[in-house]
């Protein structure tokens, strides 16, 4: 099994990093790295999943504090493990003992504030998904790669090899807590603890999984299919009940959540449900007006420009923006006009201009300059 990279490099990260540092990092990588981006690259796409995967861990929380104590193993139940387990006694060669992991991971602190073998909701996933600007209108359907622990599919969770069963624990007799008395000067004092034979599981596996080596879990990276939403936009968030990491001890799944980054258009810009387009028009155009094709999101539309529209002047185009994001309706589409000056004239042409500028009381030297008419 290739060695995992430190989640905070892969991220470009030091240790310590703020949430908006971590936030950042991902959106830049996912983007740099999405598959829509790099078609058939593979190390794009490994990169990708990385990437994705450090996320989902260093933007939580609870997770990222297991991960800063105990690195990979505090937050991944299949890493690391190998070899027997000697009744769950050791973890893969690492000098912690494997009920610290168990601790760690799903939650508990070696005390009795907790009941380990309760069942429990799974963790949130998170993930991210790049879209188009007219992806982002209109809604589309989307195929996610999503890193999540699953239920083990071998033993079907039961940590064990199949054709076995998990012994239960002679010292706890499977409530996984045992009970320690203490004399103190103040007298005796009783405390609950994780038992120290199974490690707070209740039970002791002498022939773990295959797969799963034991945990009855297992990381895996799924395909996901996303429906977006018509009318969402960059940053927002959708969310997928259940579709999250698996619950502990039979509780309910996680839920999945997907950040939507929507890819810059080559002439249309949002503000909220309007799109902003501008439209360049000639002199001749603005001064005689003229029916001109403006590009929407429809397709292109037939507007009647007024004689004598000035650059900077604003129109809009009703039902031609974002369609709201809850509700019916759509924005609309504002359009602003911007009047080009010609360039590259011919003498022919410009001695067109300096008799159209006499006709309107003006007067032009040959060297372009406008001279004041004296009354």
């Amino acid at each position: 099994m290739a060695e995992k990279r430190d989640y905070y490099e892969v991220l470009g990260l030091e240790k310590g990093a703020s949430d908006d540092a971590i936030k950042k990092a991902f959106r830049q990588l996912a983007k740099k790295y999405h598959p829509d981006l790099n078609p058939g690259d593979k190390e794009a796409e490994k990169h990708f999943k990385e990437i994705n995967e450090a996320y989902e861990v260093l933007s939580d929380p609870e997770k990222r504090a297991k991960y800063d104590q105990f690195g990979h193993a505090g937050v991944d139940p299949s890493f690391g493990a190998g070899g027997g387990f000697g009744g769950f006694g050791g973890f893969g060669g690492f000098d912690f003992d494997l009920g610290d992991i168990f601790s760690s991971f799903f939650g508990g602190g070696g005390s009795s504030a907790r009941n380990r073998n309760a069942p429990r909701r799974g963790e949130r996933v998170y993930a991210d998904v790049t879209v188009t600007f007219e992806e982002a209108a209109f809604g589309c359907e989307k195929e996610i790669p999503v890193s999540r622990i699953e239920v083990c599919d071998v033993c079907s969770g039961t940590g064990c090899k199949e054709g076995t069963t998990p012994e239960i624990c002679a010292t706890c007799k499977g409530s996984g807590t045992v009970t320690s008395q203490t004399r103190t000067a103040f007298g005796i004092m009783q405390s609950t603890v994780d038992c120290p034979s199974c490690q707070g599981r209740g039970k002791i596996i002498h022939q773990p999984c295959t797969q799963c080596k034991g945990h009855g879990l297992i990381r895996r990276n799924k395909k996901i299919t996303v429906k977006i939403p018509e009318g969402i936009d960059d940053g927002q968030t959708i969310s997928m009940s259940g579709q999250g990491s698996a619950g502990i001890n039979g509780g309910p799944p996680g839920d999945l959540y997907i950040t939507v980054d929507v890819l810059p258009h080559e002439i249309f810009r949002r503000e909220g449900n309007a799109v902003l387009y501008d439209l360049p028009i000639s002199i001749v155009q603005a001064a005689l007006g003229a029916e001109v094709e403006v590009p929407t999101l429809d397709g292109k539309v037939k507007y009647t420009i007024p004689e004598g529209t000035q650059t900077g002047t604003v129109f809009r185009l009703r039902g031609k923006g974002i369609p709201n994001l809850r509700g019916a309706g759509r924005g609309d589409q504002f359009v602003t006009v911007h009047v080009t000056v010609p360039t590259g004239l011919t003498a022919q042409q410009k001695d067109l201009l300096r008799q159209f500028g006499v006709s309107l009381g003006e007067s032009v030297d040959g060297k372009g300059k406008k001279k004041r008419r004296l009354r």
